[in-house]
């Protein structure tokens, strides 16, 4: 009687062992698709993030320079248009490409930031051409040196927020590097922010000084973008 309970009681064990084990490798199934389903959303936010800090600057220097073109007089003003039309069509391009995010693997992002890249430096040269033709005075200038930077500022804290929210999502273990990448992230912010309000304020400039400043500090968040991407791929 006794050996019949004490197999009884074994057979119970085995069976609840067994399905101890059984519930942790379901676990294990089902935090796989999570893993990567952070991973797709972390570099869809690089390429998002990359190309949304543009069209934002595009946006708002088109913002400025629409709400200026018509104190232009005569030829001035028709290259001006011209110029304006022209930064409209690449604006427009940009913003399409961008709509169609939802449809695109990682793949097809690093096709089309070609023509996106393309599409930038078009825009970027009838920005110096409106400038030309508007024979724009470095008060003027410096307003658009302003909007711009204000576009990059608001893209940091865009950024840095999506991408936190990504991180929550990791586990403990596999948070560390993460969040010691999105650190490093706020810390680059914080200097850009810095190097655009010392230049802000600065006396005369030219607007190839404003240009290159805008470059430096549009690199930074490429970079720092990148960075917490890398993190993410490591904790993977």
């Amino acid at each position: 009687m006794k050996a019949k309970v004490f197999l009884i009681a074994l057979a119970a064990l085995v069976a609840s062992n067994s399905d101890a084990v059984a519930q942790g490798d379901a676990a294990g199934r089902v935090a796989s698709p999570k893993t990567h389903e952070q991973m797709t959303k972390s570099h869809m936010h690089v390429y998002l993030n990359w190309a949304k800090e543009r069209l934002d600057e595009m946006d708002a220097t088109l913002a400025l320079f629409e709400s200026k073109v018509g104190e232009l007089q005569g030829d001035a003003r028709a290259k001006a248009e011209r110029a304006l039309a022209d930064m409209r069509a690449k604006r427009d391009a940009f913003r399409e490409t961008i709509k169609k995010e939802g449809e695109m693997s990682e793949a097809d992002w690093n096709r089309a930031k070609a023509s996106l890249e393309t599409d930038w430096s078009a825009f970027e040269a009838s920005v110096q051409k409106y400038i030309d033709a508007a024979g724009l005075q470095i008060e003027q200038q410096k307003a658009a040196f302003r909007v711009r930077a204000d576009a990059q500022r608001k893209a940091w804290r865009e950024a840095i927020d999506k991408l936190e929210n990504t991180t929550a999502g990791f586990a403990a273990d596999r948070r560390a590097e993460v969040e010691s990448a999105m650190k490093r992230m706020k810390a680059e912010a914080a200097a850009a922010e810095a190097k655009l309000d010392k230049l802000s304020r600065a006396g005369t400039k030219s607007w190839a000084a404003f240009r290159a400043a805008l470059g430096e500090t549009r690199t930074a968040f490429d970079h720092a973008n990148q960075q917490v991407y890398d993190a993410f791929k490591r904790a993977e």
